[in-house]
Formats: structure tokens, sequence, C-alpha cells
């Protein structure tokens, strides 16, 4: 019999095209998504071996029950002060996204990206961390700048690229980097921080200093080939790193099934290369705080690389060049079942007698006012589409430690074509 013969009653070959739930104008329903109790999650030793708990990577690290109350193993008991100090924080990040969010719709910069809803993920972690560990993160993690101090004036001038953004206005706005923070810079191609990370921590231990590394990625970008190279590194050199990704569900316009979210959870991917794996409520900041401090040890003890798997949501639109209502149900935000960080964080709070609702509404009208006085001091300096904020020559430094001579052939060139043209800006002040 020919093979041919032998396959005549076989069904033709076919492609699985991964398809979200909800469309524009569904009804959602988000029954389906596990949402396991608070604390009844098992918390290693965080020198045990990554085989011992393959199971916290399919469940949901969680610390904040739905009475507002901090249960289970993985609680960190933080004092109120710490707790009060990241709800200050997540707020500030949420005040200073949705002024950003206006300054570009009044056309004072091209381009913003909101973290809504995500909040919990950079500013837990940053409170996990030490202030000297070294930070790689994606473009939704402005709270580690803010949760480190960093100028909000500061942030603002690299979002308007006006005469005092220490970037020279070089980088997309949001695009943040700061090596007094531990804030590498943000690229806009997506996952090139992850091998970077790995490297960074690959060399503070062969330098045998105590600082670890921490990379962030979305769900989508762990399709990308740098995802998998660094995750090799990490496991073959046992780099003390802390590899997130933050599945918050949805790409630019892609929802994470075409990430592979259909046949496994994200920080199932840690498995395969024998990495610790977590996978956490990431709207939960105590959650968050207590993995990241957890992955922190075993990074700091010479037990490896852990990955983190946030499981949130993008409450707004990826940018604001984007409109999820054309891709997705817009009855998903408020559906969604782990609800608010910044809600949940407030309630137990609340719950413990160390906060109110009184003392919250000042916080947030101060914060306003806060991010509102930054920005007037920010637009002094100019803001995106008003006059070259930054001398024309300057476009040809920080490239090369010392410049090729045909970059300075082609800097005289353009200097010359300007200073013929008339125009005052073109040398460098």
């Amino acid at each position: 019999m020919t093979v041919d013969a032998k396959r005549a009653n076989l069904p033709p070959l076919s492609l699985h095209v991964p398809e979200p739930k909800f469309r524009p104008g569904d009804a959602v329903d988000f029954t389906e998504v596990a949402v396991p109790p608070a604390g009844a999650q098992s918390r290693p030793d965080t020198a045990a071996d990554p085989s011992s708990f393959h199971e916290l990577a399919y469940t949901l690290v969680r610390v904040l029950d739905e009475n507002g109350q901090a249960v289970g193993p993985w609680n960190p008991k933080l004092d109120p002060d710490t707790l009060r100090k990241m709800l200050h924080d997540m707020a500030l990040v949420r005040a200073f996204d949705e002024r950003m969010f206006r300054a570009q719709r009044q056309g004072k910069t091209s381009f913003y990206m909101k973290c809504t809803g995500e909040e919990a993920v950079a500013i837990a972690a940053a409170h996990a961390l030490a202030s000297d560990d070294m930070c790689f993160p994606s473009y939704r993690q402005q709270g580690l700048l803010i949760a480190r101090g960093y100028s909000l004036v500061q942030m603002m001038n690299q979002i308007y690229s006006n005469k005092g953004d220490d970037l020279a206005g070089k980088q997309l706005p949001i695009m943040y980097s700061s090596k007094e923070k531990g804030f590498f810079s943000i690229s806009g191609n997506l996952t090139t921080q992850y091998p970077q990370a790995v490297g960074w921590a690959m060399a503070s231990a062969a330098k045998g200093d105590t600082r670890i590394a921490a990379t962030w990625c979305g769900e989508g970008s762990t399709a990308e080939g740098d995802f998998h190279s660094a995750l090799t590194f990490a496991t073959v050199y046992k780099a003390p790193v802390i590899l997130n990704v933050v599945n918050n569900q949805w790409a630019i316009s892609s929802f994470s099934g075409f990430a592979g979210a259909e046949a496994t959870t994200f920080a199932a991917r840690a498995l395969g290369y024998g990495i610790a794996g977590l996978r956490v409520d990431g709207n939960d900041a105590l959650a968050v705080y207590a993995a990241t401090l957890w992955a922190a040890e075993r990074a700091r003890t010479n037990q490896g690389p852990t990955l983190i798997e946030h499981f949130t949501y993008r409450t707004e639109g990826h940018s604001t060049s984007d409109d999820p209502t054309q891709y997705r149900s817009a009855g998903e935000p408020t559906a969604w079942p782990l609800g608010d960080p910044i809600a949940r964080l407030k309630a137990h709070l609340i719950a413990i007698g160390e906060w109110d609702e009184e003392r919250h509404v000042e916080m947030d009208r101060e914060l306003a006012e806060q991010v509102k006085v930054a920005q007037k001091e920010a637009e002094k300096n100019g803001i995106l589409g008003h006059g070259l904020h930054q001398p024309l020559d300057s476009l040809f430094d920080g490239v090369f430690e010392e410049m090729p001579w045909h970059l300075r052939e082609q800097r005289q060139m353009m200097l010359d074509e300007e200073e013929a043209s008339g125009r005052p800006w073109a040398r460098k002040q």
C-alpha cells in the first residue's frame, strides 16, 4: 500500500489561530479565570530546588483576601508606614499618568504610555529590592523611578524632549534612563533588556559584588528570541537576576494567546530551563512585594534566577496611539476579577485601622497638586514641537567615545548648511 493510500482517510491538516474570548460589543464573563483563595499557596524555603515547587508556576500567589486582610505564608508582614508609602507611590504614579496623558492630548508631547491597573508591579518590587539593585525595565515600569525618588520634573523634561532633558531629546518620550537610580535605558525594541540584565547580573557575580539585577517584559514579548537566550544564560550560570513577565492580557492589539497563554502559564516557561517559577497576583501589592523579596534572597544567596509572572490587566490602551475599543470589549477593565491594586491596598490599610477615606481623598488631592506644580516647572524648559530645544550639532554626541572621521565630516557639512541658512540655533551655546 502506498503512503498516499494510507493517508487517504486522514483529515487535512489545519492550524489553530488564537481568538480572544471577548470582542467589541461582547458581554464579559471572567468566571473561567481561576482565582485561588488568598493565603492558600505554599512558600518554599529560598534555598529549595526549583523542581520541588513546580505548582507555584500554575497557581496565583496571593496575600490580600476579599476582606482586605493579609493572610497566608507569603504575607510579608509590613509595618503600616511602609504600606502607606507603597500606597502613596502607587497613587503618585497614577496622578502622574493622568496629567501626562492629558499633556499628550493637548499636543505638548507626541506619545505617552500609562500603567493604570499595573502600579503594584513596579512599586511593590521597588520597595522589595535594595536601592542599588539594577533595574532593566520595559516601558510601563515608571513606578520604579518614582518609588526611588527620581524627580518628576526630570521625567517630564524627558517626555517633552525639552532643554532640560538629560537625554538631550534622543529618546522617544517615556523611555527614561537614570544611572543614579539604577534604571537602565528603556528600549522600544522589546525584550532587549532581558539579556542585558542577565549579563549585568553575571558581571556583578564575577566581581564578587552583592547587587542583583531585575528585569521586566510584557507577556507578548516572551515570544522574542532575546527572552529565551537570556533564560539559557541565566540558568547555565545561575545568574543573580529576577526575570519579571507582566502578563496584562494584551499586547498592542493582540491578546496573550498569540504569545502562548492558551497552552500554559508564562511562569511555566521557567520550568523547562530549571529556573524557579512563580505566578503572582499582580494586583496584590503585598504578593508582588513578597515574591520579589523571596526571589531577591534567592539571587543574593547564589540560588540562581527566578521568573515571576505578574498576572494583571492593562486597563488603558497600549499607548496614546492606541484605541482598545477597536479590539476588545469595553467591559473588560471593570470586570477583571483581581480588582484594582490601589483600591485593594487602600482597603487593607483601612481594614487594619491604619487609613481612612478622608486621608485618602486628601492624599489624592495633594498628589494631583504636586504633579501639577512639577508640570509647570518642566514646561518652563519647553514642550515638544515648540522649536528645537537642543543644539543641532549635539545630534552627533553620545554615539561614540571618539567621533569617527566620517561623522565629523557629516557634522561639519550640516553646520555649514545651517550657517548659510541663517538659523541661529545650529551650534552649541
